[in-house]
């Protein structure tokens, strides 16, 4: 694992080992307002005894076990760090393995445990645990931010016995919470259905969030879920912890309310067909499963993970991102270079950083003139682009703008000349017939060969096109009829796809470390932070209508930061131009649009909107998010972006319902200003020709702003407003 430490920050996070008698520690991990408090019992038992608000004084913590009366001869298991399987555990466990010698039980042992400090208010903590029959161990790292509230676990698991063990679960985390009650909030979708909230009443049993797709991880299922402590977290109020695993493969989390009426989270790779073979002296790392917990609602929670993101997390969080034109929907596949070239000509028009050339520039023998053909021959083709690429990249210079390239290096169609050459390169068995999604297959990221040859598609566009600017990353297909030519143990396979695709990543960012890059997989089958250690942006869905981004983006918020969200204004929708470009600049910027198909306003309007965003969009990608209208609650939905210093902001507010005269009836209360200061409000990109309906002479205090409010005065003429917040003293 590896991060970027780049907050100039100098908060020290405590982890103190505290004994409570000759031999038993309680061990707390403190962050700026929580403790996760772990216990090594006098028989050696790692158990989580405390998480929530952090003390005053350390040595309480010892005191908790008192305050709880659940205690029995299975307690000391029941709120196990991590839980083994086939001893004294009766529930769900993190871990279940098979030795060496066929016995199936495994009993984890405190041994000892070691902190480091990483600098910027970072600090990692690794525990020790052995199995004492057997030469088996797991170190359990967790690594704390202490600002951000933000805890990343991981497990790194080994073995000296004489022969192979048998993994068949490895979870990456394993909680335990105590609370009255529990609600989770999860999240389910489809292709151009994204992130689609559902909250319900956690009951006795398990609850299980997972995916089985192999790739696209997310399409079904994502992994990210809250779950809120005693009542169902508000914006405002409530405790609510925010969980994800940073892994772009099949995941599993397991929600299990106990016989005890407490919650065990458990989280990792999804071990569905995928018993580990693990050799002696070899180590199994798990994924890193992250979580923070806030006592302020779900606002507070989501600032505290996008803060984290953008500091230790997404590649580049804290730096530019460039607005760009895609072909995509003023094209599709029918192009060639001189049609390419006029649009490189109106992306200088518009405004923008950046043209992005999409699907089908590439493959000869079986051109790529629609999804049918030719995924998996990356030679531009010839009749397309006699001059190749370089000509484009050239043109795009010579206009003042930048040239990106849309890929899909992970897939195939079995129309191609790579599956001809290499049909052992594909994931598919020998002996069942083809399914495909997409008219795809998925290459065997587990052989090293296909490993060269995916970097090698990026590496031949750089090194031949120098000036490249950009990668659009796409990922269509899940995993049919799982099998690799290349290993000889079949339930690896899973896992060493994900092993392949991270590898070639690392390369790539090791040879390009700064090139933007975004996340796409059909849509947001694909979002975690797994992935994004190597990408600049993510792709939220392909449906770009606008009314259905406000509600996809408000949710996809609770866990990214808007600058990873790439957003761009398309013909989706019924919306008018202003509306469909307001909710865009809600995150990274772009156009998928027929530039000489706007009429004259609306080019002059996106063409000022630009210009305006790019004067606001540092508020945007680093500042703090509000929400302060939900649209699945009202008539209106408004966000806001207020800078550190709380001088500066950009408020978008949207009419999401049009019956019977809907708007904005009351004022909207803001939030995250200095309640002390005074504020003058402006109307920014407006409408060529249109007039503001506020009265921007008056200023109001920041107390009042927020207990009071201010309305927008949103409705059917006025269906998309921007304001702009400023303080004055």
């Amino acid at each position: 694992m590896r991060f970027a430490l780049k907050v100039l920050w100098t908060l020290v996070v405590c982890i103190v080992s505290i004994p409570v008698s000759a031999q038993e520690e309680i061990i707390p991990i403190t962050t700026a307002e929580n403790a996760m408090v772990l216990k090594a019992d006098q028989k050696k038992n790692l158990s989580i005894l405390y998480y929530g608000r952090k003390l005053g004084n350390n040595n309480e913590y010892a005191l908790i076990s008192q305050a709880y009366k659940q205690t029995s001869d299975y307690t000391e298991v029941a709120d196990a760090a991590y839980t083994p399987s086939g001893s004294r555990n009766l529930l769900e466990p993190a871990i279940t393995v098979t030795h060496a010698d066929g016995n199936n039980s495994l009993d984890l042992r405190y041994v000892q445990h070691e902190q480091k400090d990483l600098g910027n208010g970072v600090n990692q903590l690794s525990i020790l645990l052995k199995d004492p029959v057997y030469n088996f161990q797991v170190t359990l790292f967790y690594k704390s931010y202490y600002k951000q509230d933000v805890v990343e676990q991981w497990a790194v698991i080994r073995h000296t016995e004489k022969s192979n063990v048998t993994l068949h679960k490895y979870a990456s985390a394993n909680l335990h919470i105590k609370a009255k009650s529990f609600w989770l909030t999860q999240y389910h979708g489809d292709w151009a259905k994204e992130m689609q909230s559902e909250t319900s009443r956690l009951t006795h049993g398990i609850k299980t969030l997972d995916s089985k797709l192999g790739t696209r991880a997310n399409l079904f299922q994502p992994s990210v879920f809250m779950v809120s402590l005693d009542q169902p977290a508000t914006e405002d109020e409530g405790t609510v912890l925010y969980g994800a695993l940073e892994y772009s493969g099949n995941f599993k989390t397991d929600l299990e309310l106990d016989y005890q009426n407490n919650l065990r989270i458990i989280s990792g790779i999804n071990n569905y067909a995928s018993a580990y073979t693990l050799k002696p002296n070899e180590d199994f790392v798990t994924p890193g499963f992250l979580y923070t917990l806030s006592h302020n609602g779900k606002g507070s929670a989501s600032r505290k993970l996008q803060d984290w993101a953008r500091n230790f997390k997404v590649l580049d969080g804290k730096k530019d991102r460039l607005t760009l034109l895609n072909n995509w929907e003023a094209t599709y596949f029918d192009f060639d270079e001189n049609k390419l070239k006029e649009l490189i000509k109106d992306t200088k028009k518009l405004g923008v950083d950046l043209f992005l050339l999409d699907d089908g520039w590439f493959a000869n023998k079986y051109p790529r003139n629609g999804d049918v053909a030719g995924l998996g021959d990356w030679a531009p083709n010839r009749k397309k682009l006699p001059n190749g690429i370089g000509t484009l990249v050239k043109e795009a210079a010579n206009n003042q703008v930048k040239f990106g390239i849309w890929i899909e290096p992970e897939m195939v169609n079995p129309k191609s000349e790579l599956y001809e050459q290499h049909p052992d390169w594909v994931v598919k068995q020998p002996q069942r017939a083809e399914h495909y999604f997409r008219n795809q297959l998925v290459l065997d990221l587990s052989n090293p060969k296909v490993q060269d040859f995916v970097f090698k598609v990026v590496d031949d566009l750089f090194s031949q096109n120098g000036e490249l600017a950009y990668i659009k990353w796409d990922c269509n297909a899940v995993i049919y009829n799982a099998h690799s030519a290349y290993l000889k143990n079949q339930s690896h396979f899973y896992i060493e796809y994900m092993r392949g695709l991270y590898n070639v990543l690392k390369r790539i960012r090791s040879k390009y470390p700064a090139v933007p890059m975004m996340l796409c997989s059909g849509g947001g089958g694909r979002v975690d932070y797994g992935a994004l250690e190597y990408f600049t942006e993510f792709w939220p869905s392909d449906n770009t209508d606008p009314l259905e981004r406000i509600f996809m983006q408000w949710e996809y918020s609770y866990f990214y930061p808007a600058i990873t969200s790439a957003n761009h204004v398309t013909d989706w929708g019924k919306q008018p131009v202003k509306f469909r470009t307001d909710v865009a600049m809600m995150g990274k910027l772009g156009f998928d649009i027929v530039v000489k198909h706007l009429n004259e306003k609306d080019l002059q309007y996106c063409q000022n909107a630009i210009k305006q965003y790019n004067s606001f969009k540092d508020i945007v990608w680093f500042g703090k998010q509000y929400r302060l209208a939900n649209p699945t609650e009202g008539d209106i939905a408004s966000m806001a972006y207020i800078n550190e210093e709380q001088s500066k902001g950009v408020i978008f507010n949207y009419l999401v319902n049009n019956r019977y005269g809907s708007g904005s009836i009351y004022p909207v209360r803001l939030k995250g200003l200095d309640a002390a200061a005074k504020y003058r409000i402006t109307e920014i990109c407006l409408y060529p020709g249109t007039k503001t309906s506020i009265d921007e002479s008056k200023t109001y205090s920041g107390e009042f702003l927020m207990t009071i409010g201010f309305n927008p005065v949103v409705n059917a003429q006025r269906t998309s407003v921007v304001l702009s917040i400023e303080k004055i003293r």
